[in-house]
């Protein structure tokens, strides 16, 4: 079992999760921890949770602070669910808000996007394409390697995952 990622409070009173590794070599998860993840992210924030303010320092660099409030909202519901304690549940953090800054963009990916009637599902292709996808230095998806999956062969047959807002 892998040692508990310990947790720290800065000066200014955001929590920092001390990973032991640079975000590069965070393991890939499954599509179900995102599809859980973006579930749960979306209860909370319909619910109007808050989130304490949070970061990550990795070894070796950087430090990923989450200035966004509803990006704490979101880290907090994976926190209940996978764990930021755990290499695994930083990795479904990290994946999770690096889709929502790339469907935020609004460009190529937007087509793994369905709105209809307050809700937001997003394409299972989607979902087990960023599972599998490498984390960058910095702890963002790597949208290249993320679009390589998708754009070649989009598969009608995933299933969608769904969240009403």
């Amino acid at each position: 079992m892998a040692p508990a990622i310990p947790r720290a409070v800065a000066a200014d009173g955001t929590e920092l999760h001390l990973v032991p590794l640079p975000p590069t070599r965070l393991p890939r998860v499954q599509k179900r921890d995102l599809e859980q993840a973006w579930e749960a992210a979306h209860r909370a924030a319909r619910a109007g949770a808050e989130g304490p303010r949070r970061g990550f320092r990795f070894a070796g660099g950087p430090d990923v602070v989450l200035r966004d409030r509803d990006a704490r909202v979101w880290a907090s519901s994976v926190d209940r669910i996978a764990d930021l304690s755990t290499a695994h549940g930083v990795s479904v953090c990290l994946r999770l808000l690096g889709l929502v800054a790339l469907l935020a963009q609004g460009g190529w990916a937007a087509r793994f996007v369905r709105l209809d009637r307050g809700a937001a599902e997003l394409d299972g292709a989607l979902l087990g394409a960023a599972a599998r996808t490498g984390l960058t230095d910095t702890g963002a998806l790597d949208e290249n390697a993320l679009r390589a999956q998708l754009l070649p062969c989009h598969s009608e047959e995933q299933s969608p995952c769904r969240a009403r807002s």
